[in-house]
């Protein structure tokens, strides 16, 4: 990382976690590229919906309690 991009996260870091929350997604957005057809983004997040569910519904996954999934999440952080 860089001097300046260490100073801007400094500064970000600063901001009430409202603003860092706004500032992150920003970024994150921006790793993205530009941004679709509105019309054909929601279609394809719908597609994405369906084969989830589909997936969901037909056995091929009985999913995870949440406590289990927080519990993973959790030692997987801990051993960063």
């Amino acid at each position: 990382m860089t001097q300046r991009a260490r100073e801007l996260l400094c500064d970000a870091l600063a901001l009430p976690s409202e603003e860092r929350a706004d500032l992150a997604a920003e970024l994150i957005a921006s790793l993205d590229g530009p941004a679709g057809d509105p019309a054909e983004v929601e279609a394809a997040w719908a597609a994405e919906i369906e084969r989830r569910a589909r997936w969901v519904l037909d056995g091929e996954s009985a999913g995870e309690p949440w406590e289990e999934t927080c519990r993973r999440i959790a030692g997987r952080l801990q051993k960063r």
